[in-house]
């Protein structure tokens, strides 16, 4: 097999599968007296193998993996393999915190420290972050806290403290603050969590398409295995 064979089945480029072999993605080619690789389904079936654990566990990992397999270290690449199955049990069990906490989110608290609301320094011990976290939050439009006129220092009110009891779960739940901006921006405008709502729904079809992958992966990895004599 060339090179171009399998690339075509899975819409790569030729380089693609030179360097996934450089890489160690790939076990070593055979060359021709003339120099060119010649692939065999050996190859086929990692390359089948690596693409399936991209879409499982990532490309570092995935890359790890491989690594392992071909330098003979077959427990270290279950424990990449096993590492990925441990953040999806801790992504399943933080999207279950989220919702059962979604109803319960505060509109404001009710013992704030003062009449004119809170803090910096009040909402970050409260959710037991820095104020520096707080501040990242705000610079990343997330939060929008009013300024006292005479001191120029944050004032959080009511909606600021529910803004931020938004990040803090999300935040727990592995969303980049980018997205978590968008989330708390609908929440705003639609005055209420319902876009919060929505976009559980769109993690736990995230997080439902990579246990499915991972059962692929794993089908393939076996194949694999089986075929090189690794296990």
């Amino acid at each position: 097999m060339r090179p171009s064979d399998l690339a075509r089945e899975h819409g790569l480029s030729t380089q693609a599968v030179r360097n996934y072999e450089r890489d160690g993605f790939l076990p070593p080619a055979e060359r021709t007296p003339s120099g060119y690789r010649v692939y065999t389904e050996l190859h086929a079936v990692a390359l089948r193998a690596y693409l399936a654990l991209v879409a499982a566990y990532g490309h570092a990992a995935a890359g790890q993996i491989m690594n392992a397999l071909h330098d003979g270290a077959l427990d270290a690449a279950l424990l990449v393999i096993d590492r990925g199955h441990h953040q999806l049990l801790r992504d399943r069990d933080t999207l279950d915190a989220v919702r059962a906490a979604i109803g319960d989110l505060p509109a404001g608290p009710d013992n704030a420290p003062a009449a004119g609301g809170w803090t910096i320094g009040d909402l970050a011990r409260r959710l037991r972050v820095t104020p520096a976290t707080v501040r990242k939050w705000e610079s990343a439009g997330i939060l929008a806290p009013a300024r006292d006129p005479a001191t120029g220092y944050r004032v959080f009110r009511p909606t600021d403290i529910r803004d931020a009891e938004l990040a803090h779960l999300l935040r727990r739940g592995g969303y980049p603050l980018d997205r978590i901006a968008t989330v708390v921006r609908q929440v705003r405008t639609a005055g209420g969590t319902e876009p919060l709502a929505r976009a559980l729904d769109d993690w736990q079809r995230r997080l439902t398409a990579r246990g499915v992958a991972m059962l692929d992966a794993a089908a393939r990895l076996s194949r694999y295995l089986s075929r090189a004599g690794i296990a």
